[in-house]
């Protein structure tokens, strides 16, 4: 009976996650919304019986203490833990800027939430021993966070968001040593999930949700040890920082 937690799932690739996992009636699916006051109807239309929808404000240091003291009291009557950590939540509120008209509060909340945001709820989780001593942890990043790629794309976009990225990756790498002693058989990706048809992805998009989610819980699940602080994309192929 495993264990997964995914944040950000109201809408878009995390909400395809959890309409994707809660199909097995026996995975327990915890799933994270910036607001439990917020329109849910997606997410509660695609939730399971075993789904336990969390309030996780990933830009706030408060909500993501409480989210994980919320996991603990909803795993804990059956001594579960988590198998599967998949952050998803992030934003890009500023697509248009470049590096040189670069908004610092933009630039700011895209740290705060997409690289923080991340951090702090493996802290957290891992502060409650919720964490299984196996967990794998999917950290949703971006092509755009690849400084090799940036050299490609002409023109750059995207770059408070890019930087976000690239600071995920490098916390992601971090991470991957750094859980190690605490939990022996942990493995930690970053995983690019392509361009996909949603709101933050736009019309021009290649992939479906159920495309790209699909693939990436294939690479999820065919994990190895030797996988810790991996740059995939949602084909399970590497790419280069």
């Amino acid at each position: 009976m495993p264990v997964y937690c995914v944040t950000g799932t109201n809408r878009g690739i995390g909400l395809e996650f959890v309409r994707q996992l809660a199909q097995d009636p026996s995975n327990t699916v915890i799933a994270t919304t910036r607001s439990l006051s917020s329109d849910l109807g997606d997410l509660r239309a695609v939730a399971s019986s075993s789904t336990h929808i969390l309030e996780c404000d990933t830009s706030n240091l408060q909500s993501i203490h409480n989210f994980a003291k919320d996991a603990l009291r909803a795993l804990a009557p059956k001594s579960l833990k988590i198998d599967y950590l998949i952050n998803s939540a992030a934003i890009n509120p500023a697509s248009g800027q470049s590096s040189l008209t670069l908004g610092p509060d933009d630039l700011a909340a895209q740290i705060s939430v997409n690289v923080l945001g991340p951090a702090k709820v493996v802290e957290f989780l891992l502060g409650l021993d919720l964490l299984s001593e196996n967990v794998r942890i999917l950290n949703m990043t971006s092509g755009l966070g690849s400084i090799t790629r940036a050299f490609e794309f002409s023109p750059r976009k995207a770059a408070g968001y890019s930087i976000s990225k690239a600071a995920l990756n490098m916390l992601s790498a971090h991470q991957a040593e750094d859980l190690k002693p605490k939990l022996p058989g942990v493995v930690v990706v970053v995983v690019d999930p392509g361009w996909v048809k949603t709101r933050m992805g736009g019309a021009g998009a290649i992939l479906t949700p159920e495309e790209s989610v699909g693939s990436m819980l294939a690479v999820l699940h065919g994990l190895k040890t030797e996988d810790n602080g991996r740059f995939l994309n949602h084909k399970g192929e590497s790419v280069p920082w």
